[in-house]
């Protein structure tokens, strides 16, 4: 299998099962102090990882305003705002709103990077959004959503723009050849002291339950859905770019909804499962023909 296409398959089938993982990370500990524990033990691994292989630790001194909007937008405002999303809706829907990245990396990455919005591209993200909309129906309450769930999509619609904007700092964090673990590492432990600066502000506490099934997610998402899965992403992020990478936001959902569906009984429509074939053919769209030649070759970021 290519180097692109595992992968696009490793971010998404991780980044698929996180989303029902961060269910058990509700509850009793704030949302804050979670995802500070989370990105605060992956930095740290990832730090340790280099210490043991007698790498770099510390990036160039140039490179510090980069980690640090990366682990803002990234670790920080993005997944705080994915936390709060998921106490108010199913864990599958989360995903479905969350794949509106795509769309928006696609217009960021014309804005901020100067990348052509190909007609393929586009047309592949506004099918991919027209099918997640309809897979949220089930929300629909005479035809506007309903309290919470507007709630929850108005928080999952800053964390994507926070995620895009993100993942357009990582594209320059990798044209400027930063090391990828080093900057990874740094800017997780910046999202992370920003999440304990937020849960001190409201005062929460930092005491953590002690449930098994809380720090099993815990582990699960920093060592896989935070660490594994990021670098995987951001290694793809760099070698196809922002647009085409960001469509791994369109089949994280279609992972997501499987779990959803045999744990949180997510219920299927008619909707729902047509907007689960757009959101598909979204993709397929952007990756074949003439795309998926742009995903099993190396292009500048």
């Amino acid at each position: 299998m290519h180097a692109n296409i595992a992968l696009f398959c490793c971010s998404v089938l991780i980044w698929g099962s996180t989303w029902y993982a961060i269910t058990f990370q509700l509850g009793a500990v704030d949302p804050a102090v979670s995802v500070a524990y989370r990105f605060l033990l992956a930095g740290t691994a990832l730090l340790g990882w280099l210490a043991i292989r007698r790498q770099p630790i510390l990036p160039r001194r140039e490179g510090w305003w980069l980690i640090a909007a990366a682990g803002l937008l990234n670790f920080s405002i993005n997944y705080f705002m994915v936390y709060k999303a998921t106490a108010l809706l199913p864990s599958g829907l989360v995903a479905v709103a969350g794949s509106v990245l795509s769309l928006m990396n696609v217009v960021n990455a014309r804005l901020f990077l100067g990348q052509p919005m190909r007609p393929s591209v586009l047309g592949g993200g506004m099918m991919g959004v027209v099918g997640v909309l309809l897979l949220f129906t089930p929300e629909l309450d005479g035809g506007v959503l309903t309290g919470g769930a507007l709630a929850g999509f108005a928080l999952m619609m800053v964390s994507n723009y926070s995620a895009s904007l993100g993942n357009m700092v990582v594209s320059k964090t990798r044209k400027a050849e930063m090391p990828l673990i080093t900057t990874t590492a740094w800017a997780m432990l910046v999202g992370a002291l920003s999440m304990v600066g937020v849960a001190a502000f409201h005062g929460a506490s930092f005491a953590v339950v002690p449930t098994l099934p809380y720090f099993l997610s815990l582990f699960y998402l920093a060592l896989f859905g935070s660490i594994a899965a990021f670098l995987c992403y951001f290694t793809l992020l760099g070698r196809i770019g922002p647009g085409r990478a960001g469509y791994v936001a369109i089949m994280t959902p279609v992972v997501a909804l499987v779990v959803s569906t045999l744990f949180e009984d997510y219920r299927w429509t008619p909707a729902g499962v047509a907007g689960l074939v757009l959101a598909v053919l979204g993709n397929l769209l952007v990756m074949a023909p003439g795309a998926l030649g742009g995903l099993l070759r190396r292009q500048p970021a």
